[in-house]
């Protein structure tokens, strides 16, 4: 008997589902052991080629969930957490590499951000004062000025990078 897209379609999205299933909940908990993030990773794409081929084998029946409202309501969610997870920027691990560079200069004191603006800690002192933050001294860090003027750090940081 020739193999059919429906007599291999599905056992490939099955396996792919186990392996990425297991593999993405031992990353939810910090396992990362041996090769379970590259395998996680490139096994996806047999994911994505098994639900490929599984949709075109039984495409009849894909077309069907279009008509019904809650497979829609599941589609949808389903699409607007992949939108959201690709435009929301990230909170630390492997997210926005912007989030990561202002959390660190949001971590130094100002006297040491100063620095990379080519300003005198106390010419920092002073730019931020025409912003309206109040700088009680230098030497903190650009997280406890904001706090005091009770403004977000990404404030400080954009009135020093103007």
């Amino acid at each position: 008997m020739k193999p059919t897209f429906k007599s291999w379609a599905t056992p490939l999205v099955i396996s792919a589902f186990i392996v990425s299933g297991i593999t993405g909940l031992m990353l939810f908990f910090h396992q990362e052991a041996g090769w379970v993030k590259p395998v996680h990773e490139w096994l996806s794409w047999a994911f994505v080629a098994g639900a490929v081929f599984h949709t075109a084998a039984h495409w009849k029946s894909f077309k069907n969930y279009f008509s019904s409202r809650s497979a829609l309501a599941i589609i949808t969610a389903g699409a607007i957490i992949v939108i959201a997870s690709i435009t929301i920027p990230g909170r630390g691990g492997h997210g926005n590499p912007f989030m990561k560079i202002s959390a660190t200069l949001a971590a130094a004191p100002l006297e040491t951000v100063a620095g990379l603006v080519h300003l005198t800690p106390e010419q920092a002192v002073e730019k931020l004062g025409k912003s309206g933050l109040k700088v009680a001294d230098a030497s903190r860090t650009v997280k406890k000025i904001a706090a005091d003027n009770g403004k977000k750090e990404i404030v400080v940081l954009e009135s020093l990078f103007e």
